[in-house]
This record gives C-alpha cells, sequence and structure tokens, in this order.
C-alpha cells in the first residue's frame, strides 16, 4: 500500500471540505467565527499535505507514472496543469489567509471565487493524480531527491 500518498492525498481531500464548510458558513449564515474556524482548518490541512508531499519527495521520492506508455504525454501534460494550480491556489489562499487576518475584507471578497475554484480544482485534481498513480495503474518508479543528487 502506499501509505504516504493516501495519507497526503486524505489531507488535501480534507482542506476541500473545510474549505467548502467555511464558504458555506458565511454565505448562508453569516457565521464569520465559523467561516474562520473552518478556513483555519482548510489551511492547516493543506500545510500538512505539503509537509508530507515535499518529505515524502525528499527522502522517498516521487513515483514516475506507471499506465502504458501511449498514455504518458497526457498524463504529463494533466501534472503539469495540476502543478500549476496547485502552486497558483497555495500562493492564492496565503494571500487570502493574509486579506482576511489584516481585515483587508474587500479583497479578501474579490479575491474568494478565483481562491477558492483554483483550490477545488487543485483537490479533485490531486486525487486524480492519486487514482492514475495508484489505483489505475501500478506505480512506476521511485526515485527520491536524495539519491538522484548524489547519484550525479
Amino acid at each position: 500500500m502506499h501509505l504516504l500518498p493516501t495519507i497526503s492525498t486524505f489531507f488535501i481531500v480534507l482542506s476541500a471540505i473545510f474549505m467548502a464548510a467555511g464558504i458555506v458558513r458565511i454565505k448562508k449564515h453569516q457565521d464569520i467565527d465559523g467561516h474562520q474556524k473552518m478556513m483555519k482548518y482548510a489551511a492547516v490541512s493543506a500545510i500538512i499535505f505539503f509537509i508530507i508531499y515535499v518529505s515524502r519527495t525528499i527522502f522517498i521520492g516521487n513515483t514516475a507514472f506507471g499506465g502504458p506508455d501511449y498514455l504518458v504525454p497526457f498524463y504529463t501534460v494533466f501534472l503539469i496543469f495540476h502543478i500549476v494550480l496547485a502552486t497558483s491556489g497555495a500562493f492564492l489562499g496565503g494571500t487570502q489567509i493574509y486579506f482576511g487576518a489584516k481585515e483587508k475584507l474587500s479583497k479578501h471578497r474579490k479575491l474568494a471565487p478565483w481562491a477558492s475554484v483554483i483550490w477545488f480544482g487543485t483537490a479533485i485534481t490531486g486525487v486524480m493524480v492519486y487514482v492514475l498513480l495508484y489505483v489505475l495503474y501500478p506505480g512506476g518508479e521511485t526515485t527520491s531527491l536524495i539519491r538522484a543528487i548524489l547519484q550525479n
């Protein structure tokens, strides 16, 4: 079983669930305290994901796509799309946390739809990457960053 990828994927999904709960709390109930709490949980879940992902990349490695060769170009484009979404989502999420904490609420509200759509896209594509690497196809070769550096 692929324990660390499963755990990290769980945390990115949990982050999206908390974010959705935070959005519902602010939209329907005007529950500012509940919104802030859910968004903090979403941020912590995303940070836990990131710590697991980076640690795994450095010490264990990333798993190559193990599916058929004809799908490799499609998987690669999809993975790049996911990485762009994740990077953008992390930046926008950090910006949203800053705007919310500094009570720059007009900027926070203006950016929120973009940040949330990108983060939901990140979570969905992240789960799809997990499914492609560990569920639908056997994982390919795994090489850690440390091993790759030491071999050169």
